[in-house]
C-alpha cells in the first residue's frame, strides 16, 4: 500500500515555463487526480513539472525561456527545482522530494516514453530492467569480501587443527627442558665447588687473585654477549628469508596479473557512453518506426481518430465504401494506390523496426560486456596497487634486516676479537694451577649460558602452548563467526533470486487479475517466465536468469495456444507495459519513498478499460495523477478529484 506518512497531506504544486506551460499552480489530495481535455492543454507538461519537483531530470524546459521552476508542496514540506538552459541543454537543480530518482523514473513516471512500458514494445531483456536498480556488482563484492573473511577463519581453524596435534609434542618439550635444566644447575653447583677448591689452592697475592677474578668476569660476559648476538643474526638471517620468500610470492602473483595497459578504463567508459547514445539514437528510431506503423495499421484498419469521427459525423456509407475498396488514398501523398502496396511497404518498415530492435539488443549486450571488462580492469588494478605496497614494504623490510645483520655481523666479530684479547690476558695471570682454573671457569660459564639459553626455550615453549590453548578456546567461537559469513553469502547469493523471484510472481499475479478484470476476448494469459541460459559475459559464458513474456490466446471453440508478443494490439501491449512497471513499483516497495503514480498517453486502452485500470492501480499509490482525454474521463468515478484547466 502507499507510505502512511503521507495520509491525507495535500500536494500544492506551481509551475513556470515547464514543457508548454507559462505558469499555473495546482492543488490535489490523496486518491485519484483527473487531468482532463482536450488535447496540447498542457496535462502532460503538469505531470512533467511533478516529475521535476519529485526529483526526475527527464523534463522539458519551456522553449522561448531559459529559465524554469517548479515548488511542490507536500503537507508542510516543500521542494523545489530550477531548470536552466546552459550550452544548449537543460541542468536542473534545487531541492527534491527524491534524493535519487532512477527508480522512479523506471517505475514511477509512466509518460508515454517510459523505459518500463516501453520495455515490451521493444522486446527488450525484461530482467535487466527490473534489476537495473539492484546494485548486483556491489553485492558481489560484498560475497567477495566475505567469502574471504571466512576463508581466513576456515584457515584459522585448519591452523588450529595443526596445532592442535602439536601440543603433545610441546609439553614433551617442555619437561624435557625443565629436566634439562635441573641437571645444569646440579652442574653448574658441582663447577662452582671445583672452582672454590681451585681457587684455594692459588698462590697469588690478593691484588693477583683479584685482577684475575676481574679478567674471568669480563671473559665470561663477553661471551654471554657473543651467544646472544650470534642468536640475534640466527633470527635476523631467519626473518630475511621469509621476507626473500614473500618477496618472490608477490612478484610471482604480480607477473601472473595481466599487463597494465593506462588508460583503460577510461577507454572503456569513452566506449561504453559512445555505444549508449548510439542506442538511444535507435531507441528514438524504433518510436518513430512504431508510430508509422501504428498509424498506418489504424488507416489501414479504420480505427483512426480521423476515420472514427468520419464514421460517426459524416457519410457512413462513403466511407465504408472507401475503406473496403482495394484502392485506398495515399494519406501522403494524395494519389490512389493498391492497398497490397501500402502493406508490402508496411511490412518492411516492421522488418527495419525489428532489426533495429536486434541492433540494439546487440548495443545492450556489447556495453554490459564492457560494464563486465572495465569492473575487471578495476578490479586487477585494486589487486597490482595491493601487490605492490605489500612488496614495497617486503623490500624496506628487507633492507633493514640486512642492514641489522651486518652490524650485527660487526659486533660479533668485535666480541670474538675482545674474547681472544681476554683469553690472553687471564692465561696471562695464572700459572698452570690457575690454567685449570681458567678451564673450570669457562665450563661453568658454559653452564649458565646453557641454563639461560633452555631458560629462554622453556620460556617460549610455555608461551606457545599457553598460545595454543587460548586459541584452542576459541575454536567454538570461530566456527560460530564462519557460520555467521556463511548464512550471510548465502542471504547475498539468493537476495537476487529473491528478487527476480518476486518480481515474476507480482507481474503474473496483477497481470492476471488485470486480464480478468478487463476481459480481452481471446487473450488469456500474459506471463512471464523466469529460466537460466548461458551468456557472454566478457570472455567467458556464464549462466544467468532470463525473462521471457509468453503470450497465450484462445479461438473461439477454447483452443488455446501461445502467440508472438508482436501480435499484441496497441491496447494489449500498454496495459502489459503498465502493469509490468507496476510490477517493479511493488517489487522494490516504491511507495515506501514516493507515494506517488503518474500515468499519461494511454488512449489506445478503451475508456471502460482504463476506469478499471485506474481503480486498480490506485490500491497501491497514495497519490495517483492521470491525464486523460474528456470522453475517456466520463468513465471514471465522478468522486475522483479533477482538473481540468493548466
Amino acid at each position: 500500500m502507499g507510505a502512511t506518512d503521507s495520509m491525507a497531506k495535500s500536494v500544492d504544486v506551481s509551475v513556470e515555463n515547464v514543457g508548454g506551460i507559462d505558469r499555473t499552480s495546482v492543488s490535489f489530495t490523496s486518491g485519484v487526480t483527473i487531468l482532463t481535455g482536450r488535447n496540447a492543454t498542457n496535462r502532460t507538461s503538469l505531470l512533467q513539472a511533478i516529475m521535476a519537483g519529485l526529483g526526475s531530470d527527464d523534463v522539458s524546459l519551456k522553449g522561448d525561456a531559459d529559465e524554469g521552476h517548479v515548488e511542490m508542496t507536500v503537507g508542510d514540506e516543500t521542494y523545489t527545482r530550477t531548470l536552466e538552459r546552459q550550452n544548449g541543454t537543460v541542468v536542473t537543480s534545487g531541492d527534491p522530494y527524491l534524493d535519487d530518482s532512477e527508480i522512479a523514473d523506471l517505475f514511477v513516471f509512466l509518460l508515454e516514453s517510459n523505459e518500463a512500458r516501453r520495455a515490451v514494445e521493444r522486446s527488450e531483456n525484461l530482467r535487466d530492467l527490473i534489476m537495473r536498480p539492484v546494485d548486483t556488482a556491489a553485492i558481489e563484492e560484498e560475497i567477495e569480501e566475505l567469502q574471504t573473511e571466512r576463508d581466513e577463519i576456515e584457515q584459522r581453524l585448519d591452523d588450529l587443527q595443526s596445532l592442535r596435534h602439536t601440543l603433545p609434542d610441546l609439553e614433551e618439550r617442555r619437561t624435557e627442558l625443565e629436566a634439562e635444566i635441573e641437571q645444569k644447575r646440579e652442574e653448574l653447583e658441582e663447577k662452582k665447588e671445583q672452582i672454590d677448591e681451585a681457587d684455594q689452592d692459588v698462590g697469588t697475592t690478593r691484588d693477583q687473585k683479584a685482577e684475575l677474578e676481574e679478567a674471568l668476569e669480563a671473559f665470561r660476559d663477553a661471551r654471554s654477549d657473543l651467544e646472544d648476538v650470534r642468536y640475534n643474526i640466527e633470527s635476523e638471517r631467519e626473518s630475511i628469508s621469509a621476507l626473500e620468500s614473500e618477496i618472490e610470492t608477490v612478484e610471482t602473483e604480480l607477473t601472473d596479473l595481466p599487463q597494465e595497459v593506462s588508460g583503460d578504463v577510461t577507454e572503456v567508459e569513452d566506449h561504453i557512453e559512445r555505444l549508449r547514445e548510439q542506442r538511444q539514437a535507435l531507441d528514438s528510431t524504433v518510436n518513430e518506426l512504431q508510430k508509422v506503423i501504428q498509424f498506418n495499421e489504424e488507416m489501414l484498419e479504420g480505427t483512426s481518430s480521423d476515420v472514427v469521427a468520419a464514421l460517426r459525423g459524416g457519410d457512413a456509407d462513403q466511407v465504408t465504401d472507401r475503406l473496403v475498396d482495394d484502392q485506398v488514398v495515399c494519406w501522403t501523398c494524395g494519389s490512389e494506390v493498391d492497398q497490397t502496396d501500402v502493406e508490402s511497404t508496411l511490412d518492411r518498415i516492421r522488418d527495419l523496426r525489428q532489426e533495429k530492435l536486434s541492433e540494439r539488443q546487440d548495443l545492450q549486450s556489447e556495453i554490459d560486456d564492457l560494464k563486465t571488462e572495465k569492473a575487471t580492469y578495476q578490479e586487477q588494478k585494486r589487486q597490482r596497487s595491493q601487490l605492490e605496497d605489500r612488496l614495497g614494504r617486503a623490500e624496506s623490510e628487507l633492507e633493514q634486516r640486512r642492514e641489522r645483520v651486518t652490524d650485527l655481523e660487526d659486533e660479533r666479530d668485535h666480541l670474538e676479537d675482545r674474547i681472544d684479547e681476554l683469553e690472553t690476558e687471564v692465561e696471562q695471570l695464572q700459572d698452570e694451577t690457575q690454567s685449570d682454573l681458567l678451564d673450570l671457569h669457562r665450563e661453568a660459564n658454559e653452564l649458565e649460558f646453557e641454563i639461560s639459553r633452555r631458560q629462554d626455550d622453556l620460556e617460549d615453549v610455555s608461551e606457545e602452548i599457553e598460545h595454543i590453548e587460548s586459541e584452542l578456546d576459541r575454536r567454538d567461537d570461530l566456527k560460530e563467526e564462519r557460520e555467521a559469513l556463511q548464512d550471510e553469502i548465502e542471504d547475498l547469493r539468493t537476495r537476487i533470486d529473491r528478487i527476480e523471484i518476486e518480481a515474476v510472481e507480482q507481474f503474473n499475479e496483477h497481470m492476471e487479475s488485470v486480464l480478468e478484470m478487463l476481459g480481452y476476448e481471446n487473450l488469456e494469459r500474459i506471463w512471464i517466465e523466469r529460466k537460466q541460459q548461458r551468456v557472454k559475459e566478457g570472455r567467458r559464458r556464464v549462466e544467468k536468469s532470463v525473462f521471457d513474456l509468453h503470450v497465450v490466446r484462445s479461438t473461439d471453440d477454447g483452443t488455446t495456444y501461445e502467440d508472438s508478443i508482436d501480435h499484441l494490439s496497441e491496447s494489449e501491449r500498454e496495459v502489459t507495459g503498465l502493469i509490468f512497471a507496476l510490477a517493479g513499483y511493488l517489487t522494490h516497495d516504491v511507495y515506501e519513498t514516493c507515494p506517488f503514480l503518474l500515468l499519461d498517453s494511454i488512449e489506445a486502452i478503451d475508456s471502460d478499460r482504463i476506469a478499471r485500470l485506474v481503480d486498480y492501480v490506485s490500491e497501491y499509490a497514495e497519490y495517483v495523477v492521470v491525464a486523460l482525454l474528456e470522453e475517456d474521463a466520463q468513465a471514471l468515478d465522478d468522486s475522483y478529484q479533477r482538473v481540468t484547466e493548466v
